[in-house]
């Protein structure tokens, strides 16, 4: 199958850290496999900012680096410099006034031309980037802003920053980018639900038992020490990857697939999250927090040891019980789990479906397990659904739990454009449907902060779990007390 590539216009592309790990690990092969799809038309200019003394030919350099380090096998010298040719650098201290006029020689002049802002930086100089492009008379009708998560760290923050970037930029010009929703998979799961007779039929409370939601890392907090520990896996994961992930998951058909209408859906469902807060916070949630022990690579250091700080209260791992208070889903659980430090990088959900109301077969026969679908972001991406069928033989009538399998590498056979290669894209599109809202980001931290409020009223720190295993034994009993399990059969 052969995958059809549509051109996008001219553009400009600006990335403020653009000398930042964020650049060089995923926004630039992102653009490098783009260009070696034919995707850019000429001429295309992307513009590294930062305050680092580097001129175009270092930077360049630099680039290239990272592009045989992480954009594959296709980073062949000749492609790169083709690439390469399009890559511009400018210093500019974003504290300062200084260097915005050399930014402002590098974009091209036309007004209609798309100009896109990234900023790879701390939440904290979102507004102060977006002020001095206005300042400076950067910003033109063509012109759009892309922002990181976190947007803030409690609903609050999240509230200012949004201020200052929308006193510059209007709504629907912002664009919030979560990798998440760029993966091939959680667009598929629309196409799951919608485009077929099958499931939407059976997507509610009649049919549907539980639905798990896993976002699981081997690797611990690497170079995010800092960061994580004034975060934790509440804030840097359930706040914005799970959330959205649910919000898929349980949203109501939209209207059509413009942004708006799909973003409406998801808003719904964020304001039906039934409360967390300190009623029902131990009841509803585990927090954890790894020790040493061992994980992929060997033996590792437990998360205080990592970050210097043996008296750390940050999380590294969350289970929530999860209900959403409408006529679809009600009584239904939605169990989410992330953490760091787990037996393996998997990224998954798991529908479950109500067992057979009765069974004809004998006990001889097997045990009849749910039917479940297993829906995979990471590492290999595809969709399983796990049936009882018969297995094959003249024995008499033996029952297997086995799945339809389709990976979606082999069945398409074409390269899956990685997330930050959509999305990217769909910014120069101006098509904001896999980006958030203001109105959802700020609901989902009205949900989220009084689980972080609850937690601080409670002041126990979290519990512990060795690393490689898969969270605190809280965990699984946060599960099992309903007399459900955590899904490892497709893990």
């Amino acid at each position: 199958m052969v995958s059809r590539i549509v051109q996008v216009a001219p553009f400009d592309l600006v990335v403020f850290g653009g000398t930042g790990d964020l650049a060089h690990r995923k926004l630039f092969p992102a653009l490098f496999h783009r260009f070696l799809d034919g995707q850019f038309s000429q001429p295309t200019k992307i513009i590294g900012v930062s305050r680092h003394d580097f001129d175009n030919s270092s930077y360049r350099g630099s680039i290239a680096k990272a592009l045989k380090q992480f954009a594959g096998g296709s980073s062949t010298d000749e492609a790169i410099k083709g690439f390469l040719a399009m890559i511009h650098y400018v210093v500019l201290d974003i504290g300062s006034d200084l260097g915005w006029d050399r930014l402002e020689h590098q974009l091209e002049k036309e007004h209609e031309r798309v100009r896109a802002f990234y900023l790879a930086t701390a939440p904290d100089h979102f507004g102060a980037i977006a002020q001095k492009l206005a300042a400076h008379s950067l910003v033109t009708p063509a012109s759009r802003i892309i922002v990181e998560k976190p947007i803030g760290k409690d609903g609050a923050s999240a509230a200012f920053i949004n201020d200052a970037i929308g006193a510059v930029f209007p709504e629907e010009r912002i664009f919030r980018i979560d990798h998440y929703l760029g993966k091939e998979t959680v667009q598929n799961l629309m196409a799951l639900r919608f485009a077929n007779a099958l499931f939407e039929p059976l997507w509610n409370s009649a049919h549907i038992d539980h639905v798990e939601i896993t976002v699981a890392e081997a690797i611990g907090v690497e170079s995010r020490a800092a960061y994580y520990e004034n975060s934790g896996a509440l804030r840097d994961m359930v706040q914005n990857h799970l959330l959205q992930l649910l919000c898929l998951v349980a949203m109501e058909p939209p209207a059509s697939m413009h942004a708006d209408a799909v973003r409406d859906e998801k808003l719904k469902v964020l304001k039906a999250l039934m409360p967390i807060d300190a009623r029902n916070v131990e009841a509803f949630t585990v927090r954890g927090q790894y020790r040493a022990g061992a994980s992929e690579g060997g033996a590792v250091k437990g998360y205080a040891e990592e970050v210097g700080n043996p008296h750390t209260m940050t999380e590294t791992f969350v289970a929530l019980k999860v209900e959403i208070a409408n006529w679809r889903w009600a009584g239904i659980p939605f169990y989410l789990r992330t953490g760091k430090r787990l037996p393996q990088r998997v990224s998954e959900v798991i529908v479950a479906f109500r067992e057979v109301p009765h069974s004809i077969f004998t006990v001889e026969s097997g045990k009849i397990s749910q039917t479940r679908l297993a829906i995979r972001l990471q590492p290999d991406e595809g969709i399983k659904l796990w049936l009882m069928l018969k297995e094959p033989g003249a024995g008499g009538m033996r029952l297997q739990h086995v799945p339809l399998d389709m990976n979606f590498a082999e069945a398409f056979s074409i390269y899956a454009p990685e997330a930050y290669e959509r999305l990217l894209m769909d910014v120069i599109r101006g098509n904001a449907t896999l980006f958030m809202r203001r109105d959802e980001v700020e609901a989902a931290w009205r949900w989220i902060d009084p689980i972080r409020e609850a937690w601080n009223h409670l002041n126990e720190p979290p519990r512990p779990y060795f690393a490689g295993t898969w969270g605190p034994a809280a965990a699984i009993a946060l599960v099992e007390r309903d007399g459900r399990s955590w899904n490892e059969e497709t893990i």
